[in-house]
């Protein structure tokens, strides 16, 4: 938890989310709405359970006095919810990170736009054996994520570490096929597996190490302090973001949503919550 500890408090110092879609229909008319005439407008939001779906939750009654009703559409993988926006059944998604929507858009021509910075949630190296990444014996086996795009974030800690070298600049995507050195013979992805399972192979033993999406360790009781024993740098830490279709990144209500995800009263709601599992990152 050591890394982790030292992120929350810089962030912590820095700052003083399948239903139809798309189209802004009027709420059910109200009596409130009956007295003072207002029009209500509504919008669709698919996210991750933990934490994006948590603090859409917050978010809710602060948009519904801002006239804007939201529904929240829980999905447990990557996959959907951005098939979901595609086809118009969510009007935006809260779970993604500007690396992977770059890779989402170029596999699947999706014409998305982010319209803002949420919070980061920095990937950990988890072990039950080892109390630290200079400890992994001769060829430890390291289970990580499936996802390519989760690589890059991956093995830069590593490498930081002085475990592997990479043939790959600073902040470029990285495959385990750009490791060029590897004193140790590390086994990275032995097995690799989807981000959501990763914190039930932890739960089952497998691996020397196992690297954690933080929204899935969450999710998945992992105790972050006690087996955590390394974490993504501060630096290079990417955000969560609002994702919608590129027709809609001026829709109000949308615009509204971000505004508010961004407000210091939600930010310190994360920060309180989540003690540094999550982290308030908004540019």
């Amino acid at each position: 938890m050591k890394k982790f500890l030292s992120i929350i408090g810089a962030a912590a110092l820095s700052l003083s989310l399948v239903a139809c879609g798309g189209a802004e229909e009027e709420a059910p008319e109200t009596a409130g709405e009956e007295e003072t005439g207002e029009e209500r407008t509504s919008i669709v939001v698919g996210a991750s359970a933990v934490p994006h779906t948590e603090v859409l939750e917050f978010v809710q009654p602060l948009l519904a006095e801002e006239g804007i009703d939201l529904e929240i559409i829980t999905f447990q993988d990557y996959i959907l919810p951005n098939q979901a926006l595609r086809d118009g059944e969510i009007d935006a998604n809260y779970f993604q990170t500007p690396g992977y929507l770059a890779m989402q858009i170029e596999e699947n021509d999706y014409d998305f736009v982010d319209i803002g910075a949420i919070h980061a949630e920095p990937i950990g190296v988890y072990s039950r054996d080892y109390a630290s990444l200079d400890e992994l014996p001769e060829g430890a086996a390291i289970v990580m994520s499936d996802s390519i795009s989760d690589h890059g974030r991956i093995l830069p800690i590593f490498e930081r570490a002085g475990l592997i070298e990479l043939d790959v600049e600073e902040g470029q995507l990285a495959t385990i096929d750009d490791i060029s050195s590897n004193p140790k013979g590390l086994k990275f992805g032995e097995p690799q597996v989807e981000a959501r399972m990763l914190a039930p192979s932890f739960e089952a033993g497998e691996g020397d190490a196992v690297v954690i999406n933080t929204n899935y360790a969450l999710e998945g009781g992992v105790d972050i302090e006690q087996y955590g024993i390394e974490f993504e740098g501060e630096d290079v830490l990417q955000p969560n973001l609002v994702v919608v279709r590129s027709e809609d990144e001026a829709r109000p209500e949308l615009l509204k949503l971000v505004e508010i995800l961004q407000s210091e009263e939600v930010q310190q709601f994360i920060i309180e919550t989540y003690d540094g599992a999550v982290i308030p990152k908004t540019n």
